[in-house]
This record gives C-alpha cells, structure tokens and sequence, in this order.
C-alpha cells in the first residue's frame, strides 16, 4: 500500500527573534502598537461598535509603514518571509510579484477572543507576535475540507497533526506566520492575564 499526499494545506512559520538587535526591535514595536492603541480614536470607537475584545488598527489606519518607521522596518522583514513563502508554493506570479496590502495591530484583552475567518481579496495572510505572555491566545487552523466531510467519523485523539480538522499554533514574540487567505483561522480565548500584542498582514498579487 501506498499513501500520497495530495492538494497539501501549507502554514509557513518562522521567526524574527534569532535576528541580531531582536530584542530592541521587538519593544519599538510593542511601544507603537500600544501608542496606536492609545491614540486611534476611531479604531476604539470601531472595537467598541463590533465587540472587539481589545483594539485593532484594521478598520482605522492604512498607512503603518509611513506612519512609524518600525512599521516599515517590519515590512522590509515579511516581504523576505512572503517571498519565501511564495517560492514554496510554487506561484508563478508572471511579471507582478506579491505585495503588501493592509498592516495591522492588534491588541487582544484578556478573556477576548477573534472568531473564525478568512482574508477575502488576498493570496497569502499572516501575523508576526509581538508580546504572548504565559496563557495568550493559540491561532486555530481549520481544515479547509471540513464542511464537506458530511458523513465522516470523528478522527482520533492521537491523530497525527496532518489529520487533524484543527490544528492549534502557540506562537511566541517574534514568531511570524503565513498561509493562504483562504484558509479558516480563528483566535481562541486569551487565557493570559496580560494583552496579547500581534501585527496582522496581508499580501495581494499586483
């Protein structure tokens, strides 16, 4: 017998903490989501419309790289993680390459959560963490194949990860992850008694 893998989910992952001056980057970026945070009045009146747990830059500013310089730092670091990626996936993107298409903070409270969804209009989405104190929130991947598994049985409790309908990724500060927009995602609860600070992306073909 023989078992072949086939249309294969990929969930790129990486990290920026093994970079020389790591540590320094890490708190500008912390400081700026927070300063954010602070200061986006109309990304908290955005928050406290939708019931999000925290605060988010997603519907309120589009301009991060321009707006602080760590930002644009930032940037120059996925765009080398999303070519990579790309490669990986064996895109054949012509004569345009992937871009950056939206950069933004995310700041989740303690006992807050961000329910399952997708990235409409992109190619590949991601997230680099920024602060995970002990009990902040998993990502939670769902199985792209699972709402037309309409008479499958559950799979076991020792599944191996590659079987599984949902896979859980703890990530840590400065760990960067990417997958295709299309693929269902979902932030659990934050256990932690502390926020839990992460910068969200998404990259168009253009």
């Amino acid at each position: 017998m023989s078992l072949r893998p086939l249309f294969v989910t990929r969930l790129y992952e990486d990290s920026l903490a093994g970079e020389r001056g790591f540590s320094g980057f890490n708190a500008e970026l912390e400081e700026a989501c927070l300063m954010l945070a602070a200061e986006d009045r109309a990304g908290q009146v955005w928050c406290r419309r939708e019931g999000y747990g925290g605060y988010t830059s997603y519907a309120s500013l589009d301009d991060l790289p321009t707006r602080a310089s760590v930002f644009g730092r930032l940037k120059t670091k996925l765009d080398r993680h999303a070519a990579r990626f790309a490669e990986a996936l064996a895109f054949d993107l012509g004569g345009a390459r992937l871009r950056l298409d939206s950069l933004w903070v995310n700041v989740l409270k303690p006992g807050a959560a961000h329910t399952s969804h997708i990235h409409p209009h992109s190619v590949i989405s991601g997230t680099v963490y920024v602060r995970t104190p002990p009990g902040a929130s998993a990502l939670k991947l769902e199985d792209p194949r699972l709402a037309m598994m309409m008479a499958a049985p559950p799979r076991r409790a020792d599944a191996p990860e590659d079987a599984r309908s949902f896979v859980y990724v703890q990530p840590e500060a400065g760990t960067v992850l990417m997958w295709e927009s299309w693929l269902r995602h979902e932030v659990v609860v934050n256990r932690a008694k502390a926020d839990r600070i992460s910068v969200s992306f998404n990259y168009g073909w253009r």
